[in-house]
Order: structure tokens, then C-alpha cells, then sequence
């Protein structure tokens, strides 16, 4: 089996279908070049078919984006169809992503179609789709709550048609790991002709488990992972794309496998998204929070000064983040505090750091974090040997 897994970044179409998070023309495009940067294999740049505007979209991102294959979504009817080609015409590379929802759930009440009317108008809007662009993926929509026997008999029926990829969302983020995996050895196991399409993955964050499911599906065989920048997405969002990488790369001898993903523009992706979409990412976040390489414990800044590797198991700058930050709050220890006093040009003695720390963790008790502009005051306090009693003038906490 192929050891390199496919990244398709969805950020400029379901992540844009957030609240929130709607992008123009101009944004679209920034963020395309910067994905290309990212060099993701795949970007879907819209659905063409829902408006003026995401037609022009996907028209100018494939015009003008020209290392990454440029995928437009479609319903699995002709008109989308159509429109989608219209809209990849001048992709260097294209892709129609077709799609029909599969579940009984969806089945019955969505779309108001029996399960054989389904297969038929999948399999028909993959074949309609091949006589205009070579590369079609077909997605089974809320593939996670579909029979098991009828998502074979869809896989089966869409390979056949001439989809390259088949992709097996979770789409209501309802899977558990276990359950995702297990659809996926079944559909490896019992899908006659799944050695003709790559099977990907499009997992949902409702329960928060959508990189856990995409890993899950990467052990048991997807080499095709959709996701987007930061998470988003529909609801609770999409499996983030960072994670997703990092976690492949950092446990590259359990998984075994790698991407094409240029690591060190994911902080950059991150941080160009938050600004076209005026939307912050949690400071929590993995990989590109403001907190994702930040250390406060008195314990673990020690140990960061001795030797990073005793808490990060990635080092910043291997992500595009500049360097890990040493904060200094009420949990910081004295090493952390010398660190900081250097980095400022500062070299304290023996006595000046007792009273310094003293007056740190009187202010931190107060304040969130210790600005730059708080440990000056600090340090000159110190210097001048005034007693730890002596109030100063901070800032209001944050």
C-alpha cells in the first residue's frame, strides 16, 4: 500500500459554509496562494453551483493556482455537474467532486429516494461527471450512518462508473474511532474493485473526534484526508489539517506513513485565515494556538530551559511558529524569570531575583500574565532594593 497519504483542504468550501466565516473573491484567492504554499495536493475551492460568487471563486482560484488540483463540489445531477466543469475549465489540474447523501436518514427524509433510485443517481453523476474531467471523486454523504451492505454496493457501483477517489464522510461527526475504522476494513475487504480508487476520509468535529477518526481511517488503509485550516467548518467544525499532519509526522513510526504538507507554513495558514476571516483560533489550540508552545508551570519552564524536548514533543519552528514562549504568571518558577531578564538584557543578583520573584508572584496573583513592560518595572524596583511590600503600578489585568 501507498505510504503517502493525500491532503485535500477543504477550508475555501466547507470551512467557509461556517458562520462566520465566509470569504470574498480576494480572500479566497490570498488564502489559495497560501495553501499552495502549504503545498497541499488538493484545494476545493467552492460549490460552484450556489452562487454567482462561488462560481467566480472556484473560475479564479483555478485560473490562477496551478501546483494543487483545483476541486469543485457537485451534487450528483447534471446541472451542478456542469456548472462545476464550467468553473474548472482553466485548472491546470481539476477535479469534480461529486456527491450524494446515502443514509437511510438522508434517504428518507432529504432527498425522498428509495435506496435503488440512490445507487442509480450515484453511479449516473459519476459517469456524467467522467465525460468532462478525468479526475472525479464520488462522496457517500453521512457514510458513517449508512448501511453497511448498501455503502459496498454504492462503492462498488461509483468505482465502476469511473470515480478515481470514493469518500466515506462522517459526516454528522457520529463515528467513534472504532466504528469509523471498522468501516473501513469492511469497505477494504468487501468492495470487489477498491484496488481502482484511493478511499478518503471527511470527518466531523461534533463529538470532537474528527482527527481521531481520520487516524483511525489512515490505520486502517485511507490515503485521502479532508480537512481544513484550524478546524472549520460546518457546526462544530471539520478535522483540522494541522493536526492531522502533525500527528503523522511526529508519530511517523506508529503510523508509517507521510505527506506532501510543507510543515513549516501551518502557522502561517493559520494566522492568514484568522485575518482574511477576522475570526481568532482558540489560544488552546493544537500546533498554532498562541498557548500551543507556551509554558508557565514553574516545573515545566525549567525544564524547557534545560532541555525543550522534557515538554515539547515538536519544536516551534518546525510548525513556522517563531519561538516558544516563557510566560511569567503566578505558576512560573525563578529559572523562568532569569530567562526573561536576560532575554530583556537585564543580569540580576542574587538578591535583586529574591526580591524581583517576590514582587512577580505578588503581581501575578493579580494579573493574568506579566507583560514585558510589568517585568521592567519590576526589575528596577528590585535594583533600587525596595521591600516586596512596595506596591507597583501595573496595568489593569487582561
Amino acid at each position: 500500500m501507498d505510504n503517502k497519504v493525500i491532503i485535500f483542504d477543504t477550508t475555501l468550501r466547507d470551512g467557509e459554509q461556517a458562520p462566520g466565516f465566509s470569504m470574498n473573491i480576494e480572500d479566497k484567492l490570498k488564502m489559495a496562494r497560501q495553501l499552495e504554499r502549504l503545498n497541499v495536493d488538493i484545494l476545493e475551492a467552492g460549490f460552484p453551483i450556489a452562487s454567482e460568487g462561488d462560481f467566480e471563486a472556484v473560475r479564479r482560484v483555478s485560473a490562477e493556482v496551478r501546483t494543487p488540483t483545483i476541486a469543485g463540489l457537485a451534487r450528483s445531477v447534471k446541472k451542478d455537474i456542469d456548472r462545476c466543469a464550467k468553473a474548472l475549465e482553466h485548472a491546470n489540474k481539476a477535479r469534480i467532486h461529486v456527491f450524494l447523501a446515502t443514509s437511510d436518514i438522508h434517504l428518507k427524509y432529504k432527498l425522498n429516494k428509495s435506496r435503488e433510485e440512490a445507487l442509480a443517481a450515484a453511479a449516473e453523476g459519476v459517469r456524467y461527471a467522467r465525460t468532462m474531467c478525468d479526475d472525479v471523486e464520488f462522496s457517500a454523504e453521512d457514510a458513517g450512518r449508512t448501511d453497511m451492505d448498501f455503502l459496498v454496493q454504492v462503492t462498488e457501483a461509483v468505482i465502476d462508473a469511473g470515480a478515481k477517489t470514493v469518500n466515506l464522510p462522517d459526516t454528522v461527526g457520529y463515528c467513534l474511532p472504532e466504528d469509523y475504522g471498522t468501516m473501513i476494513r469492511n469497505i477494504r475487504s468487501r468492495v470487489k474493485n477498491v484496488d481502482r480508487a484511493i478511499i478518503s476520509t471527511h470527518c466531523h468535529n461534533d463529538l470532537g473526534l474528527a482527527v481521531a477518526n481520520s487516524l483511525a481511517g489512515i490505520q486502517n488503509g485511507i490515503r485521502q484526508v479532508e480537512c481544513t485550516i484550524n478546524g472549520i467548518g460546518e457546526r462544530a467544525g471539520n478535522a483540522a489539517l494541522e493536526e492531522i499532519v502533525m500527528a503523522l509526522q511526529v508519530r511517523q513510526q506508529f503510523f508509517g506513513v507521510t505527506t506532501n504538507i510543507n510543515a513549516k507554513e501551518l502557522y502561517a495558514s493559520s494566522q492568514m485565515l484568522c485575518e482574511v476571516t477576522s475570526m481568532p483560533v482558540q489560544a488552546n489550540k493544537a500546533i498554532v494556538g498562541d498557548n500551543a508552545f507556551a509554558h508557565e508551570a514553574g516545573i515545566h519552564q525549567d525544564g524547557m530551559l534545560k532541555n525543550a524536548i522534557t515538554y515539547e514533543i515538536m519544536t516551534p519552528e518546525s510548525v513556522g511558529v517563531p519561538r516558544g514562549k516563557i510566560v511569567l504568571g503566578k505558576h512560573s518558577g525563578r529559572h523562568a524569570l532569569i530567562a526573561r531578564c536576560r532575554s530583556l538584557g537585564f543580569q540580576l543578583t542574587t538578591e535583586e531575583l529574591e526580591l524581583a520573584y517576590s514582587l512577580l508572584t505578588a503581581i501575578a496573583d493579580k494579573k493574568k500574565t506579566i507583560e514585558d513592560t510589568d517585568l521592567q518595572q519590576i526589575i528596577q524596583t528590585a535594583r533600587s532594593g525596595k521591600s516586596s511590600h512596595t506596591p507597583l503600578h501595573t496595568a489593569s489585568p487582561a
